[in-house]
């Protein structure tokens, strides 16, 4: 497989993870805001790209090799100011990655009846020995998962489109519950995940060759985020019971309504996590370790700590820190839109 395959799959497998797939990123920022949820998706994609591309492109120019090398370049303060914005980064990679091992103990609990401790626990074992393999372990799990995950995803948005409400009878189901603008939403969608892309990204650097490989992998990205988010974005239509109390509205959706793809979405779930969290897990380690020992140690603390904190809850996880954190990314993704 040619390395902008390679690249695209780490970065898609990057951003759907517990919450995409779930539904409860699309419920969030999205599918709240009725029909406008649909514009929210489109600018959200297109930053997204953006964000992928002059990464990549000040990566290629500096030859970056760290998270805070990139901070230096990207907003010129004084040097305790790049620490402190860099430990906020890998503090919020640190909780998502956490949140992930959340929400596939949460998917075992919901579907199976399985204590999620438990599926949390499988998760931590799984991805530590992933992390034991380096970036190139990384790149393969994405390499062979994120395909059959988007192949998967798609024929069911097929399947679902076959029986969709009319427009008049969709806009009187959507309610708008959320005050909010939904082009901030958009916003704060594209800044948190910009904070979990753009270390990853860094991490891939030895995979960009040119511009001609930028343009793509950022084109390429931006219209299959678009694209699985509008399929999730539809499902969500067939909830029929208060979404807000559904953990995984999305899998809630195809367990009932499609008995047959009810393991095909399970895969899809619980792929989109593993890939997600060895991305983030992989990313931190890089970012705050130096030595072999030290790596390996923080990783085993990492995976322990994420079992312990999997109990909170998934959904109270995502609705509480993502638009925190989306708040906290807005500098960064500012600074990165106007370079150059």
């Amino acid at each position: 497989m040619n390395d902008i395959l390679k690249v695209i799959f780490v970065i898609i497998g990057t951003m759907i993870g517990a919450g995409f797939a779930s539904g409860q990123e699309i419920y969030l920022f999205f599918f709240s805001h009725g029909i406008k949820g649909f514009i929210g998706i489109l600018i959200s994609s297109i930053i997204i790209g953006i964000v992928i591309y002059k990464t990549f492109q000040i990566v290629n120019k500096y030859g970056v090799e760290t998270y805070k090398d990139f901070l230096e370049i990207l907003i010129h303060k004084k040097k305790k100011f790049n620490k402190v914005i860099n430990a906020i980064i890998n503090i919020f990679i640190l909780i998502t990655f956490f949140i992930m091992v959340a929400g596939f103990g949460a998917y075992f609990e919901q579907e199976l009846g399985i204590n999620s401790l438990i599926g949390s626990g499988i998760l931590a074992i799984i991805t530590f020995i992933v992390f034991m393999t380096s970036i190139k372990g990384v790149v393969k799990a994405n390499e062979i998962l994120v395909p059959i995950l988007i192949a998967f995803l798609v024929i069911i948005g097929i399947i679902n489109l076959q029986n969709l409400p009319k427009i008049q009878e969709f806009q009187n189901y959507i309610i708008q519950t959320s005050k909010a603008n939904y082009v901030l939403s958009a916003i704060l969608y594209s800044s948190y995940n910009s904070i979990l892309l753009i270390p990853v990204l860094l991490t891939l650097k030895d995979y960009i060759k040119n511009k001609k490989q930028i343009i793509k992998i950022s084109t390429v990205s931006s219209f299959i985020i678009f694209v699985l988010s509008i399929i999730v974005f539809l499902l969500l239509i067939r909830v029929d019971v208060d979404i807000t109390k559904l953990e995984m509205p999305a899998v809630y959706v195809v367990s009932n309504m499609y008995k047959i793809l009810k393991y095909i979405y399970g895969f899809i779930i619980l792929g989109s996590i593993f890939t997600t969290t060895i991305s983030l897990g992989s990313s931190f380690l890089q970012n705050t370790t130096k030595t072999k020992k030290s790596y390996t140690q923080v990783a085993l603390i990492m995976c322990i700590t994420s079992v312990l904190i999997s109990k909170i809850g998934f959904s109270n996880l995502v609705n509480l820190l993502y638009p925190v954190f989306g708040y906290l990314g807005l500098l960064q993704i500012f600074k990165l839109l106007i370079k150059y």
